[in-house]
């Protein structure tokens, strides 16, 4: 005969501690707050071996160690050379790089943004195939096109002047791509009739509406084109023979002589040059990551208000 027991089930449920919660939590964040500062130390050790080592000679650089100060300070007359090297051609490097850069990124954003438009919302007749093209060129180096590029602005006079920089750097597939992504997103076809049966022309509605809702794809563009046109350095040799004409990054590599033109270490020309301009060059990638921070939060705002127009 089968004997059944019945075992007394418990119902009680096993009360935590608020105490218990709190120690949690503050475990969890004392070690997501440890992970961070364990990165943000990684970051900022490289721009502190760049500051400690502006102020050291050639020789201390490779004697004294990397990450405290040498016994000789040679911070100002570091700046003192670099400044006064060549009648201050520094300084014109410095506004060359900044000219070109912002011309440059801005018209290839303002372009990309206009034909990426055209491909969202537009139906042309060829436009998958032009499209196709636009993606292919992007498999082609920049450097196949220094040559073809340079005998085009010869042929137009335009060698040893800023636009030999900037017209090459208006084009940007990429962009282009990634406008079109964005435009077909982010701007609603019920917008543009409605703009359209108001009598606005295409134009109108271009500058007017869709522009103001592709600011966030707008303003990351040139972000990321500074970043792209301050890495392509040996296509700005194709339009420039003067060393006054060139933009920072290969300015530091070239030594003006009589009759010669020869690739320099730039410590060969002023000590603690290329530490300055190393700190330059971070700067500029911590600029580009200021405008990407920025670029989301105008995104973030922009759906906020559309959001609320919808409601």
């Amino acid at each position: 005969m089968a004997i059944s027991v019945n075992t007394p089930v418990s119902t009680k449920v096993h009360e935590v501690h608020p105490s218990q919660n709190k120690r949690t939590r503050w475990t969890r964040q004392s070690l997501a707050t440890a992970f961070l500062l364990v990165f943000l130390v990684y970051f900022l050790l490289p721009f502190f071996w760049l500051i400690v080592s502006t102020t050291k000679t050639n020789p201390d650089l490779f004697t004294s160690f990397g990450l405290w100060f040498a016994s000789n300070f040679n911070l100002f007359n570091n700046l003192s050379d670099l400044f006064t090297h060549d009648g201050g051609v520094f300084l014109t490097w410095l506004w060359n790089t900044v000219f070109y850069a912002t011309c440059s990124a801005v018209g290839a954003a303002l372009i990309a943004t206009m034909a990426g438009y055209a491909f969202a919302k537009f139906q042309f007749p060829g436009r998958t195939l032009v499209f196709a093209i636009i993606l292919g060129s992007i498999m082609v180096p920049g450097t196949a096109l220094v040559i073809p590029t340079y005998l085009l602005l010869s042929k137009i006079g335009l060698i040893n002047t800023p636009l030999a920089v900037i017209l090459p750097s208006l084009t940007s597939p990429f962009g282009v791509f990634l406008m079109r992504i964005y435009a077909e997103q982010a701007v609603p076809d019920e917008l543009l009739d409605a703009a359209r049966v108001d009598g606005a022309g295409e134009i109108r509605i271009f500058w007017s509406v869709a522009l103001r809702i592709l600011v966030p794809g707008f303003v990351n563009g040139p972000a990321v084109l500074v970043c792209g046109n301050m890495e392509q350095l040996f296509p700005a040799f194709a339009g420039l023979e003067r060393t006054r004409l060139l933009p920072t990054h290969p300015g530091f590599g070239i030594v003006e002589r009589p009759g010669e033109r020869e690739w320099r270490c730039p410590t060969a020309l002023y000590p603690g040059a290329d530490r300055i301009a190393a700190i330059y060059s971070s700067f500029d990638r911590s600029f580009s990551l200021l405008a990407k921070i920025l670029a989301g939060w105008a995104d973030a705002r922009q759906r906020t208000i559309m959001k609320r127009g919808i409601a």
